[in-house]
């Protein structure tokens, strides 16, 4: 592990979320203690002694409370922008990671860091039958198409998120995803943590899994589509510039 990167962890909390999983803590008492941990709500469901107990349970990390607009991206903005670190990992409330993860983690940022990092995603057993064939497709997805999503915990430095102008706020979803596309048309490339990251598959186990894995392919594709033709177009006139 390289103990002299200055790590802030980024954490937005939904407004239905109520409580830090304890399994989230136990992970990241992981992270070196020179690190960050910075939990970004949009409501007032979290009093002082809850956000006390939480401080008291990760120290010696610092840990930091801050209020923001609601919405998943003004969230993270919000939290980038306050963070003090070199480098700023993105993860979810319902994320779960072990030390080996941390390490690589780690690694990867010391010797690549003006890339986009993230790390292979697998679901949590809280969800729907099925969950493993979309930990399958996210993984396929993200390394042969080379489009992760905020699931897989992006890893950036500070200089690589201003290049990027941040997660976009104005979308109705997939603020992550844009967020890759727009990190690629800038010539930033991906790099994988071939670690993984679980998360929460409660909401296909809520939604069913029928429904949302087939909605949500049709929405991250549409999605896509014009981003591709923006980075093709931008692949072609820096080729032609440089001949």
């Amino acid at each position: 592990m390289e103990p002299s990167l200055s790590l802030s962890v980024v954490i937005p909390i939904g407004p239905e979320e109520s409580a830090v999983p304890s399994g989230l803590i136990d992970d990241l008492r992981s992270i070196p203690p020179s690190s960050e941990i910075l939990f970004i709500t949009c409501n007032q469901r979290f009093g002082a002694e809850q956000k006390q107990a939480v401080v008291t349970a990760l120290k010696p990390l610092q840990v930091r409370w801050l209020a923001s607009g609601q919405g998943r991206a003004v969230q993270m903005n919000h939290g980038a922008q306050a963070a003090a670190g070199q480098f700023i990992w993105f993860l979810h409330v319902d994320s779960r990671f072990s030390a080996a993860l941390v390490e690589q983690l780690f690694t990867h940022l010391s010797n690549e860091p003006g890339k986009l990092h993230y790390c292979l995603l697998q679901f949590l057993a809280d969800g729907a039958q099925g969950m493993a064939i979309n930990g399958w497709g996210a993984n396929l997805r993200s390394r042969v198409l080379g489009i992760p999503f905020g699931d897989q915990g992006f890893a950036v430095t500070r200089a690589v998120f201003d290049q990027v102008g941040g997660y976009p706020e104005n979308v109705a979803y997939g603020e992550d995803h844009l967020f890759v596309w727009y990190a690629r048309q800038q010539g930033i490339k991906l790099k994988c943590c071939d670690q993984y990251l679980q998360t929460s598959a409660r909401k296909y186990r809520d939604k069913g899994w029928w429904y949302l894995t087939c909605r949500y392919q049709y929405l991250w594709i549409r999605q896509a589509i014009p981003e591709l033709l923006k980075l093709l177009k931008t692949r072609y006139l820096s080729a032609r510039c440089q001949r």
